[in-house]
């Protein structure tokens, strides 16, 4: 028996639990607006509602999900504060799809030992994600459990509270034939594919700098998920977004029959943007099927927007950015024209 007593000899380390939360308070508490009452510390984080008072109909979105197995990479490369990032803004971008602004965020940090530095480098990424998009990080979890992972790693999840108003949720019902598809860029592979891409690269090869993406694989690999929120601010009130599609797991095939009405056919005219070196890559050395690159990665494109034609070149005039990537159009008769599809061209 360990001198930290029987669960110190089970493997769990309360000092060690402590020590991180002392190490992510400062950062944490940066997050924190005069909404925030109690935070870090509490049973349960305590924010003032009553800014919603100021919408006239306010509707609450939620979401919850995880970095996956991008912990794997992003842990080896040393990279912890991005990882934080990554948990954050993919989260972000999840309510932001129904044009919710996001008010609340909490994380999980799960690991077999706990090891505090590390845990307050996530922290301190999550935060500063979180300052950047106006939201507090109002609390979390992290759990010691030796048995359940194995050294070395680790699962990170977020949730996230944002609100929209009623009649500015964006949701994809006035989508109709004749809308434009609309790209914002990715930076990188995001939070998915991972298990994919440890298959196709052994551990060794992270570390050695790779010519065509001008770093070293693996800070290729663990660049943060971007956040679309300072993009979608621009347009917001100034072209009609009729709907958005987070290209997470499942890329396009699975993520835009989501916001499309049935009877529907989303056309992603694969030429008309330049598919980032990295998948190429991916693609080349795991002798990737190319249509599979498609269902399993953003291959550059990490959001997509549907504009009616009439909005489609002020929305570029305010987002250069803005790549036009495809058009929805009306299914072909039969049984599939009942429900919503992507065609990849």
């Amino acid at each position: 028996m360990s001198d930290k007593g029987a669960y110190g000899a089970a493997g769990v380390d309360l000092d060690a639990g402590n020590r991180a939360v002392r190490l992510m308070s400062d950062a944490v508490r940066s997050t924190y607006g005069p909404e925030v009452l109690l935070g870090i510390g509490a049973y349960g984080g305590l924010w003032d509602a009553r800014c919603l008072q100021a919408m006239r109909s306010p509707v609450l979105v939620a979401s919850t999900d995880g970095v996956g197995t991008k912990t794997v990479v992003s842990a080896a490369m040393d990279l912890y504060e991005n990882l934080g990032q990554d948990i954050v803004n993919h989260c972000v971008n999840d309510i932001l799809v129904q044009g919710a602004e996001p008010l609340l965020f909490l994380d999980y940090v799960a690991m077999p030992t706990l090891d505090p530095t590390q845990v307050a480098r996530l922290v301190a990424g999550a935060a500063a994600a979180c300052r950047e998009a106006g939201c507090a990080l109002i609390g979390g979890e992290t759990a010691e459990m030796p048995g359940v992972y194995a050294e070395g790693q680790m699962d990170l999840v977020g949730t996230i509270i944002g609100a929209v108003e009623r009649d500015e949720i964006v949701d994809g019902t006035s989508i109709t034939a004749g809308d434009l598809l609309y790209g914002l860029p990715s930076s990188g592979l995001h939070t998915n594919g991972f298990s994919l891409v440890r298959r196709v690269f052994p551990p060794e090869r992270w570390s050695r700098h790779e010519a065509e993406l001008g770093r070293t694989l693996g800070e290729a690999l663990a660049a943060p998920h971007r956040s679309y929120l300072e993009a979608y601010r621009a347009l917001k009130g100034r072209v009609l977004v009729k709907g958005m599609a987070h290209i997470t797991g499942g890329g396009f095939p699975d993520n835009l029959p989501r916001i499309l009405p049935v009877g529907l056919t989303a056309i992603v005219r694969r030429a008309t943007w330049q598919v980032p070196p990295l998948f190429a890559l991916i693609e080349r050395a795991g002798r990737v099927d190319h249509d599979q690159m498609y269902r399993v990665f953003n291959m550059g494109i990490g959001m997509v927007l549907v504009l009616p034609p009439e909005d489609g070149p002020h929305a570029q005039r305010l987002l250069p950015e803005l790549a036009q990537i495809g058009e929805v159009v009306a299914s072909g008769e039969g049984k599939e024209a009942a429900e919503a599809q992507v065609e990849l061209a």
